[in-house]
Parts: C-alpha cells; sequence; structure tokens
C-alpha cells in the first residue's frame, strides 16, 4: 500500500509530501516512512502504536481489548463465515466500544456508509486478509527494522484517543514512538478511538498545527 501511495503522488507531481493517517491507514504511514526515506516532509499518525509494539504488548488484559486482532487473523474462511452471518451487529460490536461515549455516535450518515461496506462479502474478506497481514509479513517488516534499528527520520505527531484508544491503554505512546522516530512530539485527544469523528476540531487542530510548521 505505502509503495502504491509513493507511485500515485509521484504521478500527481509530489515526490515529497505530508501524510497523516488514521488506524490500519497509519500503518501504511509510518511503514512508508521506515521503507522510503525522504518521501515524507511530515508524518502524523491517529490512535495507533507499531505493529511490533500491538504483538509483542499482549498480554491476559490486553488481549481482551483487542480480540478482533486475534479473531480476524485467524485463517480463512473461519472468520468470514462468522462475521457472513450478522455483519451489521460484528460491525456494531467493535465500532462501539472504541468510543469514548461506548455508543454507535456515528453521524447516520456515516454509519450507513460503514454497514454498507461491511455486507460485502468481498471487503468482509479484504478486512480479514489485512488482519492476517498484520499478523504475519507487517509483523515481520516491523520485526526487522527494529533489529536493524531503523528509524522514521522526518518530524512526526502521534495523537492518539485519551479515552477509549488503543495506545491509550499501552504504557506510553508517546515513549514508545520514541522508540521509532528521531523527531516526535505527541499527545492525546479527548475522544476514543475515532478521533476525528469523537473530536473533529481538536484533530484538525492538532494536525493543522503540525503540518503548518516550518
Amino acid at each position: 500500500m505505502a509503495n502504491a501511495m509513493v507511485e500515485l503522488m509521484e504521478k500527481l507531481g509530489h515526490v515529497r509530501f505530508r501524510l497523516a493517517g488514521h488506524d490500519r491507514g497509519g500503518r501504511v504511514a509510518y511503514r512508508l516512512a521506515l521503507d522510503h526515506p525522504g518521501r515524507l516532509e511530515k508524518l502524523a499518525t491517529l490512535d495507533i502504536v507499531p505493529t511490533h509494539t500491538m504483538w509483542h504488548s499482549i498480554d491476559a488484559q490486553f488481549a481482551f481489548r483487542i480480540w478482533h486482532w486475534t479473531f480476524l487473523a485467524l485463517p480463512a474462511p473461519f472468520p468470514e463465515e462468522m462475521i457472513g452471518r450478522d455483519p451489521i451487529s460484528f460491525w456494531n460490536r467493535t465500532g462501539a466500544p472504541g468510543t469514548k461515549a461506548k455508543s454507535l455516535m456515528f453521524d447516520p450518515r456515516a454509519l450507513a456508509h460503514y454497514h454498507a461496506f461491511f455486507q460485502d462479502p468481498l471487503r468482509i474478506h479484504a478486512t480479514c486478509e489485512d488482519y492476517r497481514a498484520g499478523r504475519t509479513t507487517d509483523l515481520a517488516h516491523d520485526d526487522e527494522s527494529r533489529a536493524a534499528t531503523k528509524k522514521i527520520t522526518c518530524p512526526m505527531l502521534a495523537i492518539w484517543g485519551g479515552a477509549g484508544g488503543i495506545p491509550a491503554e499501552t504504557d506510553d505512546p508517546l515513549a514508545t514512538w520514541r522508540e521509532w522516530a528521531v523527531d516526535v512530539q505527541g499527545f492525546p485527544i479527548d475522544s476514543g478511538h475515532y478521533l476525528a469523528e469523537e473530536a473533529p476540531q481538536a484533530t484538525a487542530e492538532a494536525l493543522i498545527a503540525f503540518f503548518r510548521e516550518a
């Protein structure tokens, strides 16, 4: 995905660019920074810590919180078949707990879009495949980077949901990112996992302030 993004940006006339990514998009973004040093002027990640940290930090409590990581990564077609029996209920039961309010607080139009997307069997399969890659290929890439002490060299901003976001449940999200990047700043936003939807103003202000800096 990162390679495709670099190719697309070149075709649009941008050899170097600034990039922000939330959740799975954030994982693509930080791998792009690691695998294509010099491409990014700045990087912002929203509500993630590295895949390496996620998988290597699993204990009894964390496994309960991120059960979908292990479930979706199981071999096909078991997760796809289980989700396909009631995809709307599955989406609701995984989406709501990640919010600060622990509810489906999304705009009705956004919720309708999510529901429509997740009723497509091909997209359910694609979602599972992404988590399978996270457990295998993506983790291997992170392990290799970690062993080689490779770091993100562009300025980086890490923001996360302070009330329900996954990074908030790790030991110290900012300290974790400082192990992966040479120049990183960060702080929590008063939200759950869905920063842009739960706290749009605070999220926008944080990103604009960071990307506007010289």
